[in-house]
């Protein structure tokens, strides 16, 4: 008996280089000259071509996927019980059906960011739930960040057609209430360019929406403590290091951050701005499948794994520094030595893999110099402690 017609996924038939294709995806000429088809089946919505390649798998990938997205599929290539196959799926860009679960998330996000909002304005959430609605302004400058910054990747990865979800925030009670926002990337990055601007337009997306943010933040009211709160020797006291950025939209608008009376803080709409700009800096470190890591690959190609590599070193050095000589360390040890962790991990991934391999732009190039610029701009070495 024959195994290849016994698998039991779909209609199988003997393919010839004549032979017109019966399913919806390429004919089978469209690619034989690097990958020699003998047979081909369907596995529900898949097309799964059977045959000897002729070049190497990465070769093969390169030559064989514009035909596949001609014709709305994207295709891998695998081997299945010792037999070399090119699976051939469905390739859907946009929003399919309602996105509940994107919606259900924003909603939890909703609710958890003012929970953590009401006690920035020195409101107690538990006690008086019905309150949590005046940290509002918080919320939506928290939120609007961080959508604005997904929200930059999505409408790239639309205009590159790369299939890719809705944001997915991502509610965590933390003292903001949010661990940022993530999109599944879906597709295969077709060539540096696309890969550059998917990975570059979320960070100067949420720079522009930061910007505003901060800027308007400086200019609302601070939030006073009241005289129970101040005096309280049990009170948890939060300082947050402010990066240049933010000095410096704070310089040029004349709008003061530090203030001679302990009860006085910033508003905290300025929170929303300040997250906005230390989410900028972890997103642009160059590793993995972060978006700095995106972008140095466009630019710089595989040497972006070399200089990966060394990024888990250059963090736990901070850590240690700031154990050793820095008293004033509070959380941030734990927040780097966590973060060289997690990029040794997203390191040994590797980053995301283009199509096609050409070299980047000069204009491309220099951009990606300017945001990984700003994102120095976005670093501070004690971004929070807590006493």
């Amino acid at each position: 008996m024959d195994d290849r017609a016994s698998s039991g996924i779909g209609p199988a038939r003997r393919a010839t280089a004549t032979d017109e294709a019966t399913t919806d995806g390429p004919p089978i000429e469209r690619i034989e000259s690097v990958f020699a088809v003998y047979e081909v089946r369907t596995d529900g919505d898949s097309v799964v071509y059977y045959g000897d390649p002729l070049v190497q798998p990465e070769q093969l990938l390169r030559e064989v996927w514009p035909v596949f997205r001609e014709y709305g599929y994207e295709p891998q290539f695998e081997t299945r019980h010792g037999e070399h196959v090119v699976v051939a799926e469905p390739s859907s860009i946009g929003i399919d059906g309602i996105p509940w679960t994107n919606i259900l998330l924003l909603g939890a996000t909703v609710l958890s960011t003012l929970f953590a909002g009401a006690m920035w304005y020195h409101i107690d959430p538990i006690a008086n739930p019905a309150e949590m609605w005046k940290a509002w302004p918080f919320s939506l400058a928290i939120l609007g960040v961080l959508g604005v910054h997904e929200m930059g990747h999505y409408v790239m990865s639309r205009y590159h057609q790369v299939d890719a979800t809705l944001p997915y925030f991502i509610p965590v009670p933390t003292l903001i209430g949010t661990m940022g926002a993530v999109i599944k990337m879906k597709g295969r990055m077709p060539d540096r360019k696309a890969l550059f601007d998917i990975g570059v337009a979320g960070p100067l997306a949420g720079l522009v929406a930061t910007v505003v943010v901060t800027v308007v933040g400086l200019h609302l009211p601070p939030v006073v403590a009241g005289d129970a709160l101040v005096q309280d020797p049990d009170a948890i006291q939060i300082q947050l290091g402010y990066p240049p950025l933010l000095e410096f939209l704070a310089a040029i608008t004349d709008q003061p951050l530090y203030r001679d009376d302990p009860a006085t803080a910033v508003n905290p709409v300025v929170i929303g701005g300040w997250v906005g700009m230390f989410v900028t800096f972890l997103n642009l470190i160059p590793v993995g499948q972060l978006d700095g890591g995106h972008i140095l690959r466009a630019m710089a190609g595989r040497f972006q794994e070399t200089i990966a590599a060394l990024v888990p070193g250059v963090l736990f050095g901070l850590a240690a520094y700031l154990y050793y000589w820095d008293d004033y360390s509070g959380n941030a040890v734990a927040i780097w030595a966590f973060w060289g962790l997690f990029t040794a991990v997203l390191a040994s991934v590797g980053p995301a893999q283009p199509v096609r391999d050409d070299a980047l732009d000069t204009g491309r190039f220099l951009l990606g110099l300017v945001t990984f610029g700003l994102g120095v701009l976005c670093f501070m070495p004690v971004p929070v402690a807590v006493g």
